[in-house]
Parts: structure tokens; C-alpha cells; sequence
């Protein structure tokens, strides 16, 4: 089965930052598996094909972190 391969740059100063992050990537629908670093402020996300860049990038948001780059693919996309 294809998927895509979302990467984004987010602002996260602790833990709870990063675990917020991590809550709302469990949550949605379409996300065959993650990794976010606080250390390296990344999300990586690998997703059915699906799910959207626009839309994981929403719920990314909605937790209220900055997000300060994205990519799809490894191609940049807009934030």
C-alpha cells in the first residue's frame, strides 16, 4: 500500500509540548506511525495517502505549537 512521509519543523520547549504533539498524531485517523523529537523539534509522520498534508498540519496547529517547516515527501510545503 503507497503512503506519504510528512516531516515538519515545530516549536516545542518541554515535554508537554512534544506529548501534545504526540496525543493529536495518535488520534488521527489514516497515521501508520510517528516519531516526535523534542530534541530535534521534529515530527515524522508516515500516513496513508488519505490523509493530507493540510490536514495533519491543522491538527499539528491546533495544539497551539508553532509550526516553522513542513515537507511532503521530502518535497517543502507551505505552513
Amino acid at each position: 500500500m503507497a503512503e506519504n512521509h510528512y516531516k515538519f519543523n515545530v516549536t516545542m520547549t518541554c515535554g508537554g509540548c512534544s506529548g501534545a504533539v504526540e496525543r493529536v498524531l495518535k488520534k488521527l485517523e489514516g497515521v501508520k506511525s510517528y516519531n516526535v523529537s523534542l530534541e530535534s523539534q521534529t515530527a515524522e509522520i508516515t500516513a496513508e495517502t488519505s490523509l493530507e498534508y493540510d490536514t495533519v498540519l491543522g491538527k499539528i496547529k491546533k495544539t497551539g505549537k508553532k509550526v516553522n517547516s513542513g515537507e511532503k515527501d521530502g518535497e517543502t510545503m507551505a505552513v
